[in-house]
């Protein structure tokens, strides 16, 4: 049985199942193992590890909550986040898509070049890059589902871009749904473009090793917000909003974050809502050492953190903005069908627009319907989402049917 524990009922004997928290943050070769000696339960403590889970099988049982009683009381929390309205879109998924391919080429080519400049010692041009922040922000506005589905994929080879590009995506997202002004919502999107620049001062082995980072290498890992900050200064034209996203993004409210460990008193709202964002893109996105999470796992696990990591009432209006289903999740529907989600409800995020394109009881591909789980049997709908589920699982692709015919 697996159960989920606070890290202060750790004892020698006891079997880690899962350290619960992002993958480069433990100091354990492996995720799983039985705790051998006090030495190894002071290491989760120190790592600023709050809970984790165990198997009693395996190991010594502790008085706690099952893992799966763990789940079902946060996906009733998360479900009572859900009835918000959202802002209304302007374009179909279908049509924006076609726009948002150019810009996250566009964006993509940009971050490229910011990042060769600054291995050279050059200034960041911002006449370059305020208009990219401008087409993505124009995107956002027409229909978010659009660049922000196009930006899960990513490659090894092309990840810190694309991540950079993401992050200023999920920012514009999240700025405009809080109602920010045009000016607030631009600067912040020129900062969560740039926020990464101090990783162009880290060797590619280190950006890119397979393995665990030795102490040494995530030492030099944590110094990228300052060196970021360092070399922004020196652009001309850069903005405080932008500095401050790049030194703070990795600042957590427990004071746990760095490059200052500043509490939730000294980091602004804007810096923890690009925290917020920047960790939902990492887990989310397949690495070299990682497989992503689902974007409705990601979402359900930066909740949990926001016990300690993050800002709850942030946390809660991120998931209001992109939707507890994102576009692009895969569901399964009370009659066994799966669909993938392909426009958010304006006023109920528990009621999306589904495409569905899979008979699990008889495991075959069915007709692609586009279903309104607003509306009632006969107009549109008639059903119901009960989970989110892995692709891999059902072996499916959804993002095929992404796309309305």
């Amino acid at each position: 049985m697996l159960k989920k524990i606070d890290s202060s009922q750790l004892r020698v004997g006891m079997a880690i199942h899962d350290l619960d928290c992002g993958w480069m943050e433990h100091p354990f070769v492996r995720a799983r193992f039985v705790l051998s000696s006090e030495d190894e339960i002071r290491k989760i403590t120190a790592a600023d590890i709050r809970a984790v889970v165990i198997d009693c099988a395996k190991g010594l049982d502790v008085e706690a909550p099952t893992l799966a009683e763990v789940r079902a009381a946060t996906e009733a929390e998360v479900t009572a986040i859900a009835a918000r309205p959202v802002k209304p879109l302007r374009t179909t998924l279908g049509d924006e898509m076609q726009r948002a391919v150019g810009i996250r080429r566009q964006a993509v080519s940009l971050v490229r070049t910011v990042m060769q400049d600054a291995r050279l010692g050059k200034a960041v041009e911002m006449e370059n890059v305020s208009p990219v922040v401008e087409n993505i922000t124009a995107s956002i506005l027409r229909n978010s589902g659009a660049l922000l589905s196009l930006l899960r994929i990513k490659t090894k080879d092309d990840y810190t871009f694309l991540h950079s590009v993401s992050v200023c995506t999920l920012l514009v997202a999240f700025c405009r749904s809080r109602g920010m002004d045009e000016e607030t919502i631009y600067q912040a999107g020129v900062g969560g473009l740039l926020h990464d620049t101090g990783k162009a001062l880290v060797p590619d082995t280190i950006l890119n090793k397979p393995g665990r980072l030795t102490d040494e290498e995530f030492a030099i890992i944590r110094k990228h917000p300052r060196d970021g900050y360092d070399i922004l200064r020196q652009t001309p034209g850069i903005g405080a909003i932008p500095l401050d996203i790049t030194l703070h993004h990795h600042e957590r409210r427990d004071g746990s974050g760095y490059p200052e460990m500043q509490n939730e008193a000294g980091i602004s709202d804007l810096a923890q809502m690009a925290a917020i964002v920047d960790v939902y893109d990492a887990i989310t996105s397949d690495r070299c050492y990682h497989k992503g999470m689902s974007a409705a796992d990601a979402l359900r696990k930066i909740y949990e953190w926001s016990k300690f990591h993050f800002n709850p009432t942030l946390v809660q209006e991120f998931m209001r903005c992109v939707g507890i289903y994102p576009v692009g999740t895969m569901v399964m529907l009370q009659s066994g069908r799966l669909g993938v989600v392909v426009e958010p409800h304006e006023t109920n995020l528990l009621t999306p627009k589904v495409n569905v394109f899979f008979n699990t009881k008889s495991e075959t591909y069915i007709r692609p319907q586009l279903l309104d789980l607003s509306r009632a049997l006969g107009f549109g709908g008639g059903d119901k989402i009960v989970s989110h589920e892995a692709p891999a699982k059902w072996r499916v692709d959804p993002d095929k049917f992404l796309i309305l015919p």
